[in-house]
């Protein structure tokens, strides 16, 4: 699914993993901010740890209500997780980048019907988000190396763009002055505006990283909230997320940020032990992390086989994935379990056996597989839960399996062998 390659951003040429889209044209000419407002696409900037000066100079020049509905500099760690609605796993990276740039782009989307120069959300979707988190030079020397991310969010694709800087070599201010061009530079890519690439500032041989990952259509329905699940790869020859299709699944629903062999040993043992095929499922949504983007997707689906059935929904609670999957058995872990339990996740107590009821109600139920924490090794037994969720309840038990593996841990190892 990935094209890795060489992209020629100015005068730097630099690796990029492509993942969709296709490369843009320089102009031969110096373009003007006023250019990116004639185009009258309302977006929102979010920057945080640098590129606050693009938002000054955009907002500096007549016209800026044409385009900039909205500017974020949720700099505080308190901050950035109100902006996303959920802690990044690292305040500074490409991920938080592109979970900046899709907030950043829902708020427009709900800004907009108000923007004088779109007449209603429908309209074509014009809409567009960028996001920037940095790391430049302080009154504290850095421990890690001075770098930006800047993302940009639109309808249908995600791009970002990671630059390492060479620490210590620049003042702060010139260090913000490369983001400020970079976070312009997004801004008039996300508004069809060609732009020269700000990357002609750094002749230093540094490494920087594109990405960009253009969705197709049904990605797109789910994303925005036209249809609430749809195929995202695999099931067999299936077009479309028909509601009888949807019915009676043996589910296995996840973040899959990686995929790994525990799972895959759950879908082993739960297909011998059931005698059908299991699916999974990605919900888009989150109750505990940011909104996934097209890049994000891309990243989790290419390591499924492309004859398995992976469904991308628009269900963050297993209430709403009842609705979308009736009849089904979802498989999940103890720690999922006790979510599921957890009046945090509810307004009240009522509010989560009002929720339970309705997965009753629509046929549902949970195996449930046992979990390493810590020294210990936690089976649904050992789960202290409402009667009317342990009733919808049936225990895998350890003898029965078995993996004592995370997507945490694999994530954790992949960092320290330096695969990103």
């Amino acid at each position: 699914m990935r094209d890795p390659g060489r992209l020629n951003f100015g005068m730097v040429e630099c690796d990029v993993e492509r993942t969709g889209g296709g490369e843009r044209g320089e102009p031969d000419w110096p373009p003007s901010i006023d250019a990116i407002h004639a185009q009258g696409r309302p977006g929102v900037i979010a920057v945080t740890g640098g590129g606050a000066l693009a938002i000054g100079e955009l907002l500096a020049v007549p016209g800026a209500s044409r385009s900039i509905v909205e500017a974020h500099v949720p700099y505080a760690a308190a901050a950035l997780r109100g902006f996303l609605g959920a802690a990044p796993e690292r305040a500074c990276s490409d991920a938080t980048a592109r979970s900046m740039a899709m907030a950043a782009f829902d708020r427009a989307r709900r800004l907009a019907d108000s923007h004088p120069t779109v007449p209603s959300s429908g309209s074509g979707m014009p809409f567009w988000g960028v996001g920037c988190t940095a790391s430049l030079r302080s009154v504290a020397e850095k421990r890690g190396p001075h770098r930006i991310h800047v993302a940009g969010q639109t309808a249908s694709s995600t791009s970002v763009l990671s630059v390492p800087l060479c620490t210590g070599k620049r003042t702060r201010a010139e260090e913000e002055r490369i983001a400020a061009d970079l976070v312009i530079a997004a801004v008039a890519r996300a508004c069809g505006v060609p732009w020269p690439s700000p990357l002609s500032q750094l002749p230093e041989n540094v490494d920087v990283v594109a990405r960009e990952r253009t969705a197709p259509e049904s990605w797109r329905d789910v994303v925005l909230g036209r249809v609430d699940a749809v195929l995202g790869c695999g099931g067999a020859g299936l077009d479309g997320p028909r509601d009888g299709e949807r019915s009676n699944r043996l589910l296995f629903p996840g973040a899959f940020h990686p995929v790994h062999a525990g799972h895959w040993g759950i879908a082993a043992w739960a297909k011998r032990h059931f005698g059908c095929d299991v699916e999974f499922e990605i919900s888009v949504e989150n109750v505990d992390k940011p909104r996934l983007d097209y890049v994000e997707l891309d990243t989790r689906l290419g390591p499924f086989p492309p004859q398995t059935t992976v469904w991308l929904t628009r269900a963050p609670t297993f209430a709403q994935k009842a609705r979308c999957f009736p009849g089904s058995r979802f498989l999940v872990g103890a720690d999922t379990i006790r979510r599921i339990a957890d009046p945090k996740y509810y307004a009240n107590e009522a509010g989560r056996d009002a929720a339970i009821d309705t997965i009753r109600e629509l046929g549902c139920r949970f195996v449930v597989f046992g979990r390493r924490e810590g020294d210990r090794f936690v089976t649904l037994d050992d789960l202290p839960l409402p009667s009317r969720l342990r009733a919808l309840c049936e225990a895998v038990s350890e003898e029965a399996f078995r993996v004592d593996l995370s997507s945490t841990e694999v994530r954790a190892r992949s960092a320290s062998h330096g695969t990103p």
